[in-house]
Protein backbone atom coordinates (compact mmCIF):
# COMPACT_ATOMS: atom_id res chain seq x y z
CA UNK A 1 0.00 0.00 0.00
CA UNK A 2 1.67 3.32 -1.16
CA UNK A 3 1.01 6.52 1.37
CA UNK A 4 1.11 10.16 -0.34
CA UNK A 5 1.47 13.48 0.85
CA UNK A 6 1.77 17.15 -0.82
CA UNK A 7 3.57 19.90 0.41
CA UNK A 8 4.48 23.26 -1.35
CA UNK A 9 4.18 20.99 -5.01
CA UNK A 10 6.35 18.56 -3.38
CA UNK A 11 5.05 14.90 -3.30
CA UNK A 12 5.96 12.27 -1.18
CA UNK A 13 4.98 8.48 -1.39
CA UNK A 14 6.17 5.75 0.94
CA UNK A 15 5.63 1.96 0.79
CA UNK A 16 6.22 0.04 3.81
CA UNK A 17 7.24 -4.02 3.97
CA UNK A 18 7.49 -6.39 6.30
CA UNK A 19 10.87 -7.79 6.32
CA UNK A 20 10.20 -11.33 7.54
CA UNK A 21 13.85 -12.44 6.76
CA UNK A 22 15.67 -10.08 9.25
CA UNK A 23 12.61 -9.77 11.78
CA UNK A 24 12.64 -12.39 14.97
CA UNK A 25 9.14 -12.33 16.41
CA UNK A 26 10.67 -14.27 19.90
CA UNK A 27 13.10 -11.11 20.13
CA UNK A 28 10.72 -8.99 19.99
CA UNK A 29 12.37 -7.86 16.53
CA UNK A 30 10.16 -6.49 13.95
CA UNK A 31 11.94 -5.19 11.17
CA UNK A 32 10.03 -3.18 8.46
CA UNK A 33 11.86 -1.72 4.91
CA UNK A 34 10.53 1.70 3.60
CA UNK A 35 10.90 3.27 0.20
CA UNK A 36 10.29 6.77 -0.31
CA UNK A 37 9.90 8.92 -3.37
CA UNK A 38 10.25 12.50 -3.26
CA UNK A 39 8.94 14.13 -6.33
CA UNK A 40 9.37 17.85 -6.94
CA UNK A 41 6.44 19.24 -9.22
CA UNK A 42 7.12 22.69 -8.09
CA UNK A 43 8.58 25.71 -10.09
CA UNK A 44 12.66 25.78 -8.76
CA UNK A 45 15.07 23.19 -7.51
CA UNK A 46 15.03 22.02 -3.52
CA UNK A 47 17.77 20.34 -1.24
CA UNK A 48 16.68 18.15 1.57
CA UNK A 49 18.98 19.39 4.33
CA UNK A 50 17.25 17.44 7.54
CA UNK A 51 14.85 14.88 8.00
CA UNK A 52 12.43 14.29 11.09
CA UNK A 53 10.55 11.12 11.95
CA UNK A 54 7.91 10.19 14.78
CA UNK A 55 7.97 6.49 15.64
CA UNK A 56 4.92 5.06 17.04
CA UNK A 57 5.56 1.70 18.59
CA UNK A 58 2.48 0.01 19.81
CA UNK A 59 3.04 -0.98 23.71
CA UNK A 60 6.12 1.14 23.54
CA UNK A 61 5.01 4.70 22.76
CA UNK A 62 7.08 7.39 20.36
CA UNK A 63 10.28 7.33 19.51
CA UNK A 64 11.69 10.93 17.94
CA UNK A 65 14.98 10.97 15.21
CA UNK A 66 16.42 14.15 14.11
CA UNK A 67 19.42 13.79 11.75
CA UNK A 68 21.25 15.51 9.11
CA UNK A 69 19.78 14.62 5.23
CA UNK A 70 18.42 11.61 3.86
CA UNK A 71 20.78 7.86 4.00
CA UNK A 72 23.71 10.28 4.36
CA UNK A 73 22.93 12.50 1.70
CA UNK A 74 21.63 15.86 1.13
CA UNK A 75 20.06 15.25 -2.01
CA UNK A 76 19.13 18.21 -4.77
CA UNK A 77 15.71 17.63 -6.22
CA UNK A 78 15.21 19.79 -9.51
CA UNK A 79 11.87 20.85 -10.75
CA UNK A 80 10.07 17.88 -12.73
CA UNK A 81 12.74 15.79 -11.19
CA UNK A 82 12.46 12.78 -7.98
CA UNK A 83 14.46 11.00 -5.56
CA UNK A 84 13.95 7.95 -3.94
CA UNK A 85 15.55 5.79 -1.71
CA UNK A 86 14.98 2.98 0.88
CA UNK A 87 15.73 2.88 4.67
CA UNK A 88 14.37 0.32 7.77
CA UNK A 89 12.96 0.64 11.03
CA UNK A 90 12.96 -1.96 13.64
CA UNK A 91 10.01 -2.40 16.16
CA UNK A 92 9.73 -3.96 19.51
CA UNK A 93 5.65 -4.60 19.28
CA UNK A 94 5.30 -5.86 15.29
CA UNK A 95 2.69 -2.84 15.11
CA UNK A 96 2.86 1.18 14.91
CA UNK A 97 3.44 3.73 12.41
CA UNK A 98 5.68 6.57 11.34
CA UNK A 99 5.40 9.88 10.15
CA UNK A 100 7.57 13.23 9.89
CA UNK A 101 8.96 15.73 8.03
CA UNK A 102 12.01 16.90 6.21
CA UNK A 103 13.53 20.32 6.09
CA UNK A 104 13.98 21.84 2.69
CA UNK A 105 15.76 24.28 0.89
CA UNK A 106 14.35 26.28 -2.03
CA UNK A 107 17.33 26.55 -3.99
CA UNK A 108 16.76 29.57 -6.08
CA UNK A 109 15.41 32.21 -2.91
CA UNK A 110 17.74 29.92 0.17
CA UNK A 111 14.55 29.86 2.02
CA UNK A 112 14.08 27.11 4.14
CA UNK A 113 10.64 25.54 4.77
CA UNK A 114 9.28 21.74 5.60
CA UNK A 115 7.45 19.25 3.89
CA UNK A 116 5.43 16.25 5.46
CA UNK A 117 6.19 12.77 5.29
CA UNK A 118 2.26 11.26 5.26
CA UNK A 119 2.02 8.88 8.53
CA UNK A 120 2.58 5.10 7.21
CA UNK A 121 1.34 2.27 9.23
CA UNK A 122 3.58 -0.97 10.15
CA UNK A 123 2.04 -3.73 10.87
CA UNK A 124 3.97 -7.65 10.41
CA UNK A 125 2.70 -10.47 9.10
CA UNK A 126 2.25 -12.41 12.15
CA UNK A 127 0.14 -10.45 13.65
CA UNK A 128 -1.75 -9.62 10.22
CA UNK A 129 -2.92 -13.24 9.61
Amino acid sequence: MMFSKMTSNIKVSVIPEYDSKNSYPSENRYVFKYNITIENDGSFPIKVLKRKWLIFDVGFGFTEIIGDGIIGLTPEIGTDENFAYFSNVMLRSGVGSMSGKYLVKNLETQETFEIDIPKFNLLSEVLSN
